[in-house]
């Protein structure tokens, strides 16, 4: 058994230029960078745009519940506030971001969790 031999042996027969192209390499990671793009972030920012919008649309009267589980109805809205009335002259500032959805419906946050109702 020659040097070769035993060479070629722990080289498994692959010469040092046979690694292919370099593009060609690329194509696991590429295709990694896409699967995490497509189910996680894509789904991430259409959850973001929709509790946005209901933000957005928030308006006085709107009976809602916090996402600490307060229940209240909103009697003013400022820049990234909201005025609840929880009871009777009985109202609390809390952020906009606390608003978790309206009573009686799910929450915003789990909307699309949630099975759709026929």
């Amino acid at each position: 058994m020659n040097i070769h031999d035993i060479t070629s042996f722990f080289g498994m027969g692959a010469t040092p230029d046979a690694g292919g192209s370099p593009w060609l390499q690329l194509i696991p990671f590429v295709l990694v960078i896409g699967i995490f793009y497509f189910i996680i972030l894509l789904p991430m920012r259409n959850k973001q745009k929709k509790v946005a919008e209901f933000l957005e649309n928030l308006k006085v009267g709107d009976k809602i519940v916090t996402t600490g589980g307060i229940y209240g109805q909103v009697t003013r809205l400022g820049g990234d506030s909201v005025q609840l009335q929880i009871a009777d002259k009985v109202r609390i500032d809390i952020s906009k971001n606390a608003v978790g959805g309206l009573q009686g419906q799910p929450q915003v946050q789990d909307a699309e969790a949630a099975p759709a109702k026929d």
